[in-house]
């Protein structure tokens, strides 16, 4: 006795089966989650500099491939020792990210020990079922420079797997993104294939000026300063217009911000439109004005 199958049947059982997810990266502050999330994607989705804590909320960036989907969620780094109500807000944040996900990435410095904040990492994490990666960032330097990597190998039997890698050089990247696609479930993709986040393009433009301000200004002005774009605008086909504001919480911060003569600001705008004009393949005007609101983190959403 045969059994015939009809050519719809037979295309359906030979179509390959896709995959989609959610891939959450958790860590304490400044281990390197937003290089990762960038290298991993392959564009630049969250901002990076050398400060702890830049990120403040969650940034999805969309990795689509032939094996499917994942939507990896770059989140606020864990901050101990930080007791105001924008550290509050933060670890909020932290916990909301960690609903409904698929897969945790957890990334680790082994050029740093292992302190309170990573220890409260770990408790954050501990109750999770779903599949946990232990990611040692930084791996390629020399062992002298990473003296703590054997402490965090140790960790190595809590997780489902260990990866070394280096988000920097893309070290050890295309076998973490293979491992992470084959624990995602089957499904369709959550968002069309060549979307790269998920974010609104005023959050994205805010994230990446607030980036410049941080770099110029390091150590000068405290976390308690933010960026808001209230405009996009095409004026003509070769020109977008920006409107936005820094926002901080201290008229004296505003002052270092501005910078002598104005300096400051313009620099900060000159070095956010050389990189939004790369990205626009436009010419950017930066309408860049300084305001002082000291109860902003309150109404961080």
């Amino acid at each position: 006795m045969t059994t015939s199958i009809t050519s719809e049947e037979s295309a359906e059982d030979a179509a390959p089966t896709k995959k989609s997810g959610f891939v959450v990266m958790v860590g304490r502050s400044n281990v390197g989650k937003s290089t990762l999330i960038n290298a991993l994607v392959g564009s630049k989705v969250a901002i990076t500099t050398p400060k702890p804590q830049t990120t403040r909320l969650p940034v999805t960036g969309i990795l689509t491939t032939k094996e499917g989907q994942a939507v990896f969620v770059d989140t606020p780094g864990l901050m101990q020792k930080g007791g105001d109500r924008l550290t509050k807000k933060l670890t909020e944040s932290i916990m909301q990210s960690l609903q409904d996900i698929d897969v945790v990435l957890y990334v680790v410095d082994p050029t740093r020990s292992i302190a309170e904040e990573e220890k409260a990492v770990m408790q954050l994490i501990a109750p999770i079922k779903k599949p946990k990666f232990l990611i040692i960032n930084k791996a390629d330097l020399p062992e002298n420079e990473i003296p703590f990597i054997g402490y965090y190998r140790d960790l190595s039997p809590d997780y489902r797997e260990t990866f070394e890698v280096s988000a920097l050089k893309g070290h050890n990247l295309e076998a973490l993104k293979e491992r992470i696609f084959q624990e995602l479930p089957v499904g369709p993709a959550y968002y069309p294939e060549g979307q790269l986040t998920n974010m609104p393009s005023e959050i994205w433009v805010a994230e990446l000026i607030r980036e410049k301000l941080f770099l110029r200004l390091r150590e000068e002005v405290p976390y308690s300063v933010t960026v808001k774009v209230e405009s996009i605008e095409r004026r003509t086909d070769n020109l977008i217009y920006i409107k936005a504001y820094v926002i901080t919480t201290d008229e004296r911060y505003k002052r270092m911000i501005i910078g002598k003569g104005g300096q400051g600001i313009k620099e900060i705008g000159l070095s956010s439109r050389h990189e939004l004009e790369m990205v626009m393949q436009s010419k950017v005007y930066i309408d860049l004005t300084v305001e002082v609101d000291s109860h902003w983190p309150d109404r961080m959403e």
